[in-house]
């Protein structure tokens, strides 16, 4: 059963390090927007999954982020959200980790809870009775045991 109990306003999540993020509900529309970010374009096919992760969970976060407390320059002056700022943020890896966890990983996990169906007999092998035998083994053939 999929739960229902997406939020459909802002809200804030509060990260490590004093970071708080105002993010937009993660909806379908923006991973698709995310997933068409230039960046995630341009990159290689075949490029690291980790790299691949980081890409995505920065255009994801330059969707997402719509205002923050706790970010500021090297002077201690509070930042503005910018595509710059917010690639620099997520290059620090408790927030990052934060983020992923906090906002990311919980859009996924409402993803799985609607993939729970139970065996299709028609369908995957999972439910399915087997109905191959072993075939006897000839006198002139190896066997490997």
């Amino acid at each position: 059963m999929i739960r229902l109990d997406l939020k459909s306003a802002p809200f804030w999540l509060d990260l490590p390090v004093g970071v708080r993020l105002k993010l937009q509900p993660l909806t379908t529309g923006l991973m698709a927007a995310a997933r068409a970010d230039a960046t995630v374009q341009a990159l290689a096919a075949d490029a690291a999954p980790e790299v691949q992760a980081l890409v995505l969970a920065k255009a994801v976060a330059r969707a997402a982020i719509l205002d923050w407390d706790g970010v500021g320059d090297a002077e201690g002056n509070p930042l503005p959200v910018s595509p710059e700022a917010v690639d620099a943020l997520l290059d620090l890896w408790p927030v990052f980790e934060g983020f992923q966890l906090g906002y990311v990983a919980k859009g996924l996990l409402v993803a799985q809870e609607g993939n729970v169906c139970a065996p299709s007999p028609a369908g995957t092998g999972a439910g399915a009775a087997t109905t191959a035998e072993p075939a006897a083994a000839s006198a002139g053939t190896a066997r490997l045991v």
